[in-house]
């Protein structure tokens, strides 16, 4: 099987390889699960128990307060090491213009959440076919984060000790961080490492850039988690280490849905198979 052979010129007998068939061909990496279309009561209950699991969670973490300002010095530390600790410098900066970093403080409470859940919607109704495989790398990527939170407890920048971070929410008296002022009882503070905001913002981004057609749509995908992170230094919410966490976080995420569809959401069909 899988030779013929052939009279040479000369009269001789050469093997030669039979032509490989379709069947025979390699096909895409194997998957644990075919998509398969949606269902609208399933995903809003779907959704609504996650997050007020990971809520519930992420609050319940011990707020290892002496350990999680342990953490901030030793981050603030690396980053003088390496070059790249200009949080202080950015939060002070836009701190000076009141009506740039009032619409951050608002940009970092609302659009968090808001875009995610249109992003959803959007997948859900436009690409079903790729709405299983991009929930499953967000639910993934915010799974894992949970796991930091309890291993790692970090405070923001805002609450470090012996430094002239500058808590936004609280200066100019703006509704944001649930962290903050009057909320500050009802979130766990020291749960910075990894950030969800770019976690999340950039897993929009990518979506939103692979699978828009206009291309003026596709950079604004890309520019918002670009923005979101300009957001979380200059509110002093986060360090750049945490964004970089958070980016950690959404590549395991892609790995596992790589690994339960056999291929990126991007590469999955718009459409669901009929009868998956």
């Amino acid at each position: 099987m899988g030779e013929s052979t052939v009279t040479s010129l000369e009269g001789r007998e050469q093997a030669v390889p039979a032509p490989v068939t379709a069947a025979q061909r390699p096909g895409p990496l194997p998957r644990l699960r075919t998509p398969r279309r949606p269902r609208l009561w399933f995903e809003i209950l779907l959704i609504a128990v996650s997050y007020w699991t990971y809520s519930l969670i992420r609050n319940a973490v011990p707020e290892q307060r002496a350990e999680a300002l342990r953490n901030a010095d030793w981050i603030w530390r690396m980053e003088h090491h390496l070059g790249i600790a200009v949080e202080e410098s950015v939060n002070h900066g836009v701190n000076a213009v009141t009506w740039l970093i009032v619409g951050m403080n608002y940009y970092y409470a609302t659009l968090h959440f808001v875009l995610t859940l249109a992003v959803l919607i959007w997948l859900y109704r436009v690409h079903p076919g790729r709405y299983g495989a991009a929930r499953l790398t967000l639910f993934a990527t915010t799974a894992v984060a949970l796991a930091g939170y309890y291993l790692y407890p970090l405070a923001p920048p805002r609450l470090m000790n012996g430094n002239d971070f500058i808590d936004t929410v609280v200066v100019h008296q703006t509704w944001g961080s649930m962290a903050s002022g009057d909320l500050k009882n009802m979130s766990n503070q020291y749960a910075a490492m990894p950030s969800m905001h770019i976690g999340w913002s950039l897993w929009c981004g990518l979506t939103i850039f692979t699978l828009a057609k206009l291309p003026w749509v596709r950079i604004l995908g890309l520019l918002y988690p670009t923005a979101t992170l300009i957001v979380i230094v200059a509110t002093a919410n986060h360090f750049w280490l945490d964004a970089v966490g958070g980016m950690i976080c959404l590549a395991f995420g892609y790995t596992v849905t790589r690994t339960w569809y056999g291929a990126l959401p991007q590469s999955l069909p718009r459409h669901p198979p009929q009868n998956p």
